[in-house]
């Protein structure tokens, strides 16, 4: 569930509403700009990015045109930072780009943004199936496309294949690290933000289960199948967190204790923002447990755990601006 909307008070009633108290043991949380639309790729390959400016790019994919909110490098670099949302992911807009000031810290830099928009409940994993219970028709292949079709497209612009950065909340947390854990020939950095590090952890596959009922009734066994398929110990950082070694990596989850981002006044303002507070905390302790595991194996990584935050888009802005330096570093930018 992307409890990843707290930015203001509308917005909080509209995604958290509803959650109810099963929010507050979940172990899990899963979270327009300017510019011209282009419908297809170059005809030939162009050797920089455009400098500057942002787009809307419609990427051909086995799930049809994908949206894709591009803000290119300031001086025409290869590097790219792709920004991967939770999972009540829109079919607009990617929240990177409306709920944060990600745009804004990276203008002068010479990285593309690029934000893709959609994969709701997803994982932005390849499905085994469309989702059985709530009548989806298209299988998703997010996989496929953030690691092949998105670059290859991308390549047209001047995009390196292999100069690149992952970033992720909640849901797009443990995604950001499955991503580049297994296309490490494409990514050199990888961030998770409150991202749910061990899912094999007792109750967390039934909490999934029970996040993707509530998120449109998305049945979790047409992604990874059922608790014993090998999909799900593929997709768990905790187990595959061998595969990370040798890369740059940013790990932050705050305490869960309401900061300066957080003013409750209404009674829904306080409710949600109690939810957000538990989220926050058992994002915590995945990332601490996924710490500790790092350790065990040797494996050097960034992590950052604020005394104070909850599970909100205020604090992942606040973090990707932590981020940026070493993100930068990573991408030679």
């Amino acid at each position: 569930m992307r409890f990843a909307g707290l930015s203001s008070k509308a917005r909080w009633g509209k995604r958290l509403i509803g959650v109810g108290a099963a929010a507050l043991v979940l172990p899990l949380a899963v979270g327009v700009v300017g510019g011209a639309t282009a419908l297809a790729a170059p005809s030939a390959v162009v050797h920089k990015a455009p400098a500057g400016g942002r787009e809307d790019l419609f990427v051909p994919s086995e799930m049809g045109p994908i949206k894709v909110q591009v803000q290119w490098a300031a001086r025409g670099g290869d590097a790219a930072l792709y920004l991967l949302d939770g999972l009540r992911a829109r079919d607009d807009r990617n929240a990177w780009s409306f709920e944060t000031n990600a745009q804004d810290q990276f203008a002068g830099d010479n990285v593309t943004l690029v934000m893709p928009v959609g994969g709701q409940a997803s994982f932005y994993s390849d499905w085994y199936a469309a989702s059985n219970l709530n009548g989806q028709e298209v299988t998703y292949k997010w996989e496929t496309f953030l690691t092949e079709d998105l670059p290859a497209y991308l390549e047209n612009y001047g995009v390196s294949r292999n100069n690149n950065a992952v970033v992720g909340i909640s849901m797009g947390g443990s995604a950001a690290l499955t991503l580049a854990a297994y296309h490490r020939d494409q990514f050199k950095f990888a961030g998770s933000f409150s991202g749910y590090l061990n899912i094999s952890a007792p109750g967390m596959r039934e909490a999934i289960r029970v996040a993707m009922l509530s998120q449109s009734w998305f049945n979790v066994d047409s992604m990874w199948g059922p608790p014993w398929s090998p999909a799900w110990l593929r997709n768990d950082p905790f187990v595959f967190a061998p595969k990370l070694k040798g890369l740059s990596l940013y790990v932050s989850a705050a305490s869960g204790l309401p900061g300066e981002f957080d003013k409750p006044r209404a009674p829904v303002d306080f409710y949600n923002t109690a939810n957000g507070m538990a989220l926050e905390a058992l994002a915590l302790a995945n990332s601490r447990a996924f710490q500790v595991r790092l350790a065990t194996l040797g494996i050097p990584a960034t992590f950052d755990f604020p005394s104070s935050g909850i599970h909100a888009w205020p604090y992942w802005s606040a973090e990707l601006f932590k981020a940026r330096g070493q993100i930068l570093e990573a991408l030679n930018a």
